[in-house]
C-alpha cells in the first residue's frame, strides 16, 4: 500500500471520529444522482435541500436530501394531466426551482404556455395547477433555464435566460409576478459576436456581501462567474472572473465526466464550507443516459473567486451533514400498495387521470393506453448499467397492437427495447421482446398474469418469462442496445427512460416493478458508490471490480430481497472471484457500514491466478427483506491486492410457485382467459378469477348454440381457477366457452383442430 492511499485512509479515519459518520458516508463518487437531471438547480431550507430542474417530455420531481449525497423523490410539482403540458419529445418543463418563500413552496419553470410557478403548503404537495407569470413591459420574454435568487431582505427575483442576448434579473412581487426591479443584463452576451455562446443557466446567490452570478456557454461545457457589491445592471459594477470550475486539475483527462457547465447556485453548509450541484454527459458509449446529477465542492481563493472542483474519477470527501436514512438515489422497488403514486415515477408527456388508477385493484397499477395509438408510459431514469427489471402483471391482449409489459426508451422517443405480453399474427398469446428490427415471440403458456424480467449487462439486454418468479424462460437471444445508450439528443435533450407502459385497447394491470433482484447476478464492475475500486477489462475480455485492496469498499444501490409481496427471503450470499495471493474476506452490510448491519462473511481464497475465478458462498447471519443498499467492505491483509470479483448474488430459499401465489391474492375483478393452447387437440386449459363466492357457471357451446359440455356448474368460492377441456368426443370447428358469475357473463371462441 502507498503512503498516498495510506493518507487517504488515515484522512477518513479522522473524518470518521470528527463527523461520528459511518465510513460509507464519508466519501462519494459522482454522479450522486444518475440518470437524466437537465438544469439542475440547488435550494438550501434550514438543515435540508432540494434539487429539481428541466423534465422536458416527463413529468418533473423534486428531490430531498439532507446531505448533499442521498437524494429521494418526494413530489411532482406539475401533474401531468395539466392541459398545459406538452406532449411530444422535447415538450413538457424546461428549467425548475423549488424555493420556500412568504410561508410557502414555491416550483419555477417553463413550458410552451411560458414561464410558470405553482405553489404548496408542503413541499410534498398537493401543488397548485401552474400560474403563467406576467412579462415586465421592455423585457422580451422570460425564457428559459431561469433560476430564483433570494437576497438577505427577503426580495427575491427571476434570474432570465431569453436567447443569446438577453439576460435579466427581474424582482418579484408577493405573487409570484413580476414586479419592482428590472435589471437588464444583455451587455454581458452581446449581439452579434455573442462572446459567451448563450449565457445560459444564469444563478445568482451571495457571498462575503458580494452578489455572484454564474452562468454557462452552451451545452458544449465552460461555466463562468462574476461579482458585484451591488445589486445592478451597470456593466462597470460587475467583475468578470472567468472559469468557474478548476480547469487546472491533472485528473481532466481521465475524466468520465468533462466540460462541466449549467451548474447551480452554490450553497454554504454551517461549517463554511460550500457545494454546487451540476448536470453533466458522461463521454462517448454512455452519453444517452443524459446529463447526470453531480455534486462537487467549491473553494473560494484569497481574490473571493468561487473555484468548484472538477468532476474528475475520484472519491471525494462528502459534506459533514447526516444522510437521514436516505438511500442512494436509483430507482427502487414499487409494489403499489400506495392511492397515489410515487413520485419516482413520472409519466411520459400529457397523461389523463382516467388512463391510471392505484385504487381500482389495490395493490396494482392499472394503465391504459391513451388511444389506440398512443401508449401509456410510467417511468423512471435510466442511469446505471447493470440491473435487473421484474414486473408481475395481469394483461389480456386481444390483437398483435395490444402490448404490455417492460421497456427501455431512448430520450427522443424514437428507439427502445420491450418484453411484452400480446398476441402473434396468428391469435396465439405470446411473449415479445422488441429491439428495433430485432423481434423475438415466444408461445406463452402461462395466461394472463405473468412475470417478466429484463436483465441489462451495460449494452447487451436479456428479456425472460416466468409462471411464478423464479423458474425463468428467455425470449430469443440478448440484444444490443449500444444506439440508445450512446445516443446524444440536443434536440429534445432528454436522457434513456425505463418503465412500464400498455398499448392498445386492453387495460393493464401491474403488481410489482422490481430494479434489482437481488437473486439475479449482479455485476461488481458496477457499484453505484465506492472507495479505491475500479473496473478492469482482463485480456480475457472479462470485466471486474479490480484494485481490492484493505478496508475498500463498494457500493450496490436498491437492491430487492423480498418480503410479503415478492415472496423470497435470501439465505446465503455467493461471489465469483479471482486471486493470484491468499484472498481475503467480503464483509456483506445493507444501508450502510456498521456493525449492526453486517448480514454476511464470505472467505474469498486463493484460485491459483487473476484469470481463474471461482465461486465462494456464505451463509446470512440475520434475515433480510425489502429493499436495501449492499455495502461490500473488503478486509485481510494490509499490503497486497486481495482479489477481483466478477459478480454476486444471493441465494434464496423461500420461493412461493405460482400456485400458491394464485391463492394467496384474490382476484380483484371476474375475468374469463383465452383458452391454451387454441387451437386445440384434444385438450386445452380455461383459467377464471372469481372475485367474490357465489354460484358459477362455466359451459361450452357450438355456434348454434348448443350446449356441448358443463365443465362446471355450482357454488365457487373467491379464487383462480384452472380446468382442462378434454374434446376428445366433438368434431372438428370453432366453439364457445361461456363463464357466468353473478351479474358477470362473457363468452369466448375456441378452435378444436384434430
Amino acid at each position: 500500500m502507498n503512503f498516498f492511499r495510506l493518507l487517504f485512509l488515515f484522512t477518513i479515519i479522522l473524518c470518521l471520529n470528527i463527523w461520528g459518520q459511518s465510513v460509507s458516508f464519508n466519501t462519494y463518487m459522482n454522479p450522486v444522482i444518475p440518470g437524466d437531471h437537465p438544469d439542475c438547480t440547488l435550494t438550501r431550507v434550514g438543515n435540508d435541500f432540494y434539487t429539481t430542474g428541466s423534465s422536458f417530455n416527463v413529468t418533473p420531481v423534486i428531490y430531498h436530501s439532507t446531505d448533499l449525497v442521498h437524494w429521494e423523490a418526494i413530489a411532482q410539482p406539475v401533474s401531468a394531466a395539466w392541459s398545459g403540458y406538452g406532449d411530444a419529445a422535447g415538450g413538457g418543463c424546461w428549467g425548475g426551482q423549488v424555493v420556500f418563500h412568504g410561508n410557502k413552496w414555491w416550483d419555477f419553470f417553463k413550458t410552451n404556455k411560458g414561464m410558470c410557478f405553482a405553489t404548496a403548503d408542503n413541499v410534498k404537495g398537493p401543488w397548485s395547477l401552474p400560474t403563467v407569470m406576467n412579462t415586465p413591459a421592455g423585457v422580451p420574454g422570460l425564457g428559459y433555464d431561469n433560476s430564483i435568487f433570494i437576497d438577505d431582505d427577503g426580495s427575491w427575483y427571476l434570474v432570465v435566460k431569453n436567447g443569446q442576448p438577453n439576460n435579466w434579473i427581474v424582482q418579484l412581487g408577493n405573487d409570484g409576478q413580476p414586479s419592482g426591479k428590472v435589471l437588464n443584463l444583455t451587455w454581458l452576451n452581446p449581439a452579434p459576436s455573442y462572446p459567451y455562446s448563450w449565457a445560459e443557466g444564469p444563478v445568482m446567490w451571495k457571498h462575503d456581501g458580494y452578489y455572484y452570478y454564474s452562468f454557462a456557454r452552451d451545452l458544449s461545457g465552460g461555466q463562468y462567474v462574476m461579482r458585484s457589491d451591488s445589486l445592478t445592471d451597470n456593466q462597470s459594477s460587475w467583475q468578470m472572473m472567468g472559469n468557474f470550475f478548476n480547469m487546472n486539475d491533472p485528473q481532466i483527462s481521465g475524466s468520465l465526466f468533462t466540460t462541466p457547465n449549467h451548474a447551480s447556485a452554490v450553497v454554504t453548509l454551517d461549517d463554511s464550507t460550500y457545494w454546487v450541484m451540476h448536470p453533466l454527459y458522461a463521454k462517448g458509449e454512455w452519453k444517452g443516459q443524459g446529463r447526470q446529477g453531480l455534486l462537487n465542492q467549491v473553494h473560494y481563493d484569497v481574490t473571493g473567486k468561487p473555484i468548484a472542483d472538477y468532476p474528475i474519477n475520484s472519491s471525494f470527501i462528502a459534506p459533514a451533514l447526516p444522510s437521514s436514512g436516505i438511500p442512494w438515489m436509483v430507482p427502487h422497488s414499487d409494489f403499489f400498495n400506495s392511492d397515489t403514486l410515487n413520485p419516482e415515477w413520472s409519466f411520459l408527456g400529457y397523461t389523463p387521470n382516467n388512463t391510471w388508477s392505484l385504487t381500482e385493484r389495490p395493490g396494482w397499477l392499472e394503465l391504459s393506453a391513451k388511444s389506440t395509438s398512443e401508449a401509456n408510459t410510467v417511468i423512471k431514469n435510466d442511469g446505471e448499467h447493470n440491473y435487473s427489471l421484474i414486473t408481475r402483471l395481469d394483461f389480456s391482449p386481444s390483437s398483435t397492437s395490444d402490448e404490455a409489459g417492460l421497456w427501455i426508451m431512448r430520450g427522443d422517443q424514437t428507439m427502445n427495447v420491450r418484453l411484452v405480453s400480446s398476441l402473434s399474427s396468428t391469435g396465439d398469446r405470446v411473449v415479445r421482446f422488441v429491439s428495433g428490427s430485432t423481434q423475438y415471440e415466444t408461445l406463452n403458456s402461462i395466461g394472463d398474469t405473468l412475470w417478466l424480467k429484463m436483465v441489462r449487462v451495460n449494452h447487451k439486454i436479456t428479456g425472460y418469462f416466468s409462471g411464478n418468479g423464479n423458474d425463468w424462460t428467455q425470449v430469443g437471444q440478448a440484444v444490443d442496445i449500444s444506439a440508445i445508450d450512446s445516443y446524444s439528443d440536443f434536440s429534445t435533450f432528454t436522457g434513456t427512460r425505463q418503465g412500464l407502459y400498455v398499448n392498445g385497447i386492453q387495460d393493464c394491470w401491474f403488481d410489482l416493478y422490481i430494479y434489482r433482484d437481488a437473486y439475479t447476478p449482479i455485476l461488481a464492475e458496477c457499484p453505484a458508490n465506492q472507495l479505491g475500486t475500479k473496473r478492469t477489462v482482463l485480456s480475457t475480455d472479462t470485466t471486474v471490480l479490480d484494485n481490492i485492496y484493505y478496508n475498500n469498499w463498494a457500493l450496490y444501490a436498491g437492491v430487492e430481497f423480498g418480503g410479503s409481496d415478492y415472496q423470497k427471503s435470501p439465505d446465503s450470499v455467493s461471489f465469483v472471484a479471482s486471486s493470484a495471493n491468499n484472498g481475503g474476506t467480503v464483509e456483506v452490510y445493507i444501508d450502510s457500514i456498521d456493525a449492526s448491519t453486517k448480514i454476511a462473511e464470505c472467505n474469498i481464497a486463493g484460485t491459483g491466478s487473476w484469470s481463474t475465478f471461482k465461486t465462494f458462498s456464505a451463509k446470512l447471519s440475520k434475515p433480510v427483506s425489502g429493499s436495501h443498499d449492499v455495502y461490500l467492505l473488503f478486509t485481510g491483509s494490509v499490503t497486497g491486492k486481495l482479489f477481483m470479483l466478477q459478480s454476486f448474488n444471493f441465494t434464496s430459499t423461500k420461493i412461493t410457485d405460482v400456485k400458491n401465489i394464485e391463492g394467496e391474492i384474490l382476484p380483484k375483478q371476474y375475468k374469463l382467459e383465452q383458452n391454451f393452447p387454441n387451437p386445440f387437440n384434444p385438450t386445452t386449459q380455461i383459467k377464471y378469477s372469481i372475485p367474490k363466492p357465489g354460484y358459477v357457471s362455466l359451459k361450452v357451446f357450438n355456434i348454434l348454440g348448443q350446449n356441448q359440455a358443463t365443465l362446471y356448474d355450482g357454488e365457487e368460492k373467491a379464487g383462480n381457477y384452472s380446468i382442462t377441456f378434454n374434446g376428445d368426443n366433438l368434431a372438428s370447428g370453432v366453439y364457445l366457452y361461456q363463464l357466468k358469475a353473478g351479474s358477470f357473463l362473457q363468452t369466448k371462441k375456441l378452435v378444436l383442430l384434430k
